[in-house]
């Protein structure tokens, strides 16, 4: 299968994920995949499952909407917008852009995938505490 087609599948998934769909995301990965975001490194099938289950567990409607899809002659870069509500007191809305690096092996399968987004601005500037110290420290790298 092409990088394109993979790239494809991979952010299709993406787009339909759902509690009950955790056991075809663990069809589309590599025994020993990586997975990465700015919170976790987690290697396994099973502890990025987990992850994804997790987000299940602590938002309210959970949603990726991929904005576009780029590729290199390794890997496939997934621009996304993830939507939901976070479920814990702050209820808070959570919209974030980020973007995923995907690498696939010779079989097709995610032996990596790596989650960049701005944890600062888009989730821990908004919170109780940690928000005020966060918003300052920006504010010493703002031109």
């Amino acid at each position: 299968m092409s990088l394109s087609k993979q790239a494809k599948t991979y952010a299709d998934y993406y787009e339909a994920i759902a509690p009950d769909t955790l056991e075809t995301l663990g069809g589309l990965l590599a025994d020993d995949v990586v997975f990465v975001d700015p919170f976790n490194r987690l290697e396994g099938r099973d502890a990025m499952v987990g992850v994804f289950a997790y987000m299940f567990e602590t938002m309210t409607d959970p949603k990726f909407e991929v904005l576009d899809v780029a590729l290199s002659d390794r890997a496939a870069y997934l621009k996304w917008r993830m939507t939901g509500v976070v479920k814990a007191a702050p209820k808070m809305p959570f919209d974030i852009l980020g973007m995923s690096e995907v690498v696939f092996d010779d079989k097709g399968k995610v032996i990596l995938h790596h989650d960049h987004w701005d944890s600062a601005s888009q989730l821990l500037s908004y919170l109780p505490y940690i928000g005020w110290v966060t918003r300052r420290i920006q504010k010493l790298f703002q031109h």
